[in-house]
């Protein structure tokens, strides 16, 4: 499978930083679901989606590279990895602790404003994925979007890096699944803990929201386990 059609929804880029630029909108791909484990990427596919020369984007690549949330193939194909089983296991139980704390905190010291948003993000959520035919590849990126509404109220700006660096390896197989198994979006396990995040944060009750968000990760995580999607080792 190739990018070319997540690529093709990339902004052009403003040239005074484009590496910086290109990393971000690189990412934005990995963390929303727009690209699935196994799916190759073209530096010069890249380079022409986003406006720019291939150095930008092959220094931008390196970097996610560095980061683990891509890979060189032994054919030389840059390309998004293939989770094992254990991993995602590990990683949504690292995510359930890092996000729960920052839920936590959001109930504890969120504003008006923070409160606002969060409500309009998991209203949009729910409005998708309660929809005659919801679109799966938009409600994975609400989904995404409600969680870092969320997070951006939580006031520890080295906490939400973490947490962002988590979601660029997280978000491919979160697509992955969802494009296999629409039916999780339709069983509303996730509307559900996202309500009741929404009622804790409202309540200033952290206790509450990180268990609201623990449980929608590790729902979500047991649901994909369960689907044996991932490989073994």
């Amino acid at each position: 499978m190739t990018s070319t059609l997540a690529l093709a929804e990339l902004p052009q880029l403003d040239r005074r930083t484009l590496a910086d630029t290109a990393y971000e909108a690189l990412a934005d791909l990995l963390a929303a679901g727009r690209l699935a484990p196994g799916d190759r990427l073209s530096l010069r596919q890249s380079a022409a989606a986003l406006g720019v020369s291939v150095m930008p984007v092959r220094e931008a690549v390196s970097r996610l590279v560095a980061d683990g949330v891509l890979e060189v193939a032994p054919t030389r194909a840059i390309r998004v990895p293939i989770m094992t089983a254990r991993d995602f296991r590990a990683l949504a139980e690292t995510r359930m602790a890092i996000e729960g704390m920052a839920a936590a905190r959001t109930a504890e010291h969120r504003s008006k404003a923070d409160l606002a948003a969060i409500r309009r993000a998991e209203a949009a959520f729910r409005a998708e994925a309660e929809s005659a035919e919801p679109d799966r590849t938009r409600a994975v990126r609400l989904n995404r979007d409600l969680h870092f509404a969320i997070y951006a109220a939580c006031g520890l700006a080295p906490l939400q890096e973490v947490i962002a660096r988590l979601w660029l390896k997280a978000g491919p197989v979160i697509n992955l699944d969802l494009r296999a198994h629409p039916e999780r979006l339709l069983q509303g396990f996730a509307l559900r803990r996202h309500a009741e995040a929404l009622v804790a944060i409202e309540a200033r009750d952290g206790p509450a929201a990180a268990a609201a968000l623990a449980a929608d990760i590790r729902e979500a995580a047991d649901f994909i386990l369960s689907r044996g999607g991932l490989r073994d080792a």
